[in-house]
């Protein structure tokens, strides 16, 4: 009996000196490394319901990205009737995108999702947060397919709409009760923006919108320095990338302000081999500081419908086309035509400012 205990004395005290010696070893030194629980089988998306991609963990409402989506922002951010916008980037393990110049998109690898959520804080009557839509944009290896999904009114749930609609918001602005026929645009609309040279692209995703200071959880940051921490950017981008600001911001010049607004608004037609590709005006920010190619002085010849007598006539609003198109709100005539339902008032400010800052009317 006493050889017996002995004996099991002795294999506990080899077992434990055998696991303090492999806990020890090289391979369990080495760090664990968590997987993405987003799920992209690029044959079978776009799903038919947004939760089935597992982007968001908890509940789906609060948008809180799961591991490697990364939150992202823009300097200035397009138009969509007031609607905030919330964006995030996923991409598979082992790719990366890599830069191609400031003014050009990132060239993307496959299987690369841009998410874009669409929603209103202060909805009305209980000024909480109501999400209308999410768009994707998703890099197969044939180039970016869209897809469209409307939240339901629980806000538990997104499914899949190319065809286009329209959904009543009502929210709350500067306390003021704003109702519009929300549109969500079809694969069709999707594609007169996202479209260059004949090809769908992304529009926002350029160094010189993305390169600014972002909050993440763990800290401030600028943005390409964080995707390129997290293997989504290649190194060897440049640091003195020229950048749009937000247009929103006083302390920045005015033309500057006007140029970032201009740009991201309606650069991606008004561009080479974009929708509106036309001699008389290229709106992309990394031309717009010759101000001929922001219609400054110059006689329309595309878009005429009323009076005016140049693009942007010096210190005459009036006879601005660029002020008429942004003023209305007739579909045959607004610009941009498709994106908008009403007026962006305060941008149609900034324009009229800028217009009225010029130093002598146009000869």
């Amino acid at each position: 009996m006493k050889k017996h205990y002995f004996f099991y004395i002795f294999v506990f005290i080899v077992s434990i000196a055998f696991t303090a010696i492999s806990c020890g070893t090289d391979d369990s030194a080495q760090e664990y490394e968590p997987v993405s629980p987003v799920v992209l089988d690029l044959d079978a998306a776009p799903y038919d319901s947004l939760s089935k991609y597992k982007f968001f963990e908890g509940e789906m409402k609060n948008l809180q990205p799961a591991y490697k989506v990364l939150p992202y922002d823009l300097n200035s951010s397009l138009f969509s009737d007031y609607a905030l916008k919330k964006r995030f980037i996923w991409m598979p393990m082992g790719v990366q995108a890599t830069y191609a110049a400031d003014g050009q998109v990132l060239n993307f690898p496959v299987g690369t999702v841009l998410i874009k959520n669409f929603y209103y804080d202060n909805n009305y009557p209980d000024r909480d947060t109501f999400i209308v839509e999410t768009r994707l944009m998703i890099k197969k290896a044939t180039g970016w397919v869209f897809a469209t999904y409307v939240w339901n009114d629980d806000q538990t749930e997104a499914v899949l709409d190319m065809a286009g609609r329209s959904k009543r918001v009502m929210w709350y602005q500067n306390d003021v009760t704003r109702i519009i026929n929300y549109k969500i645009p079809s694969a069709m609309e999707c594609a007169l923006c996202h479209k260059s040279n004949g090809s769908p692209v992304p529009i926002g995703t350029k160094p010189q919108n993305i390169n600014k200071p972002y909050t993440y959880a763990d800290g401030t940051e600028n943005q390409l320095a964080r995707w390129a921490k997290v293997g989504y950017l290649a190194e060897g981008y440049p640091t003195g990338i020229t950048a749009t600001v937000n247009w929103n911001d006083t302390s920045k010049p005015l033309e500057l302000r006007v140029r970032s607004y201009l740009d991201i608004n309606c650069a991606h037609c008004h561009t080479d081999g974009g929708q509106c590709d036309m001699p008389s005006m290229n709106l992309a920010f990394v031309k717009t500081a010759d101000a001929a190619n922001l219609g400054v002085c110059i006689e329309p010849h595309d878009f005429v419908t009323g009076d005016q007598t140049h693009i942007v006539a010096k210190q005459n609003v009036e006879m601005s086309l660029l002020h008429f198109r942004m003023s209305t709100n007739e579909q045959s005539e607004m610009m941009p035509f498709v994106g908008r339902t009403i007026v962006d008032e305060e941008a149609l400010t900034l324009i009229e400012n800028w217009i009225n800052s010029m130093d002598a009317p146009c000869p």
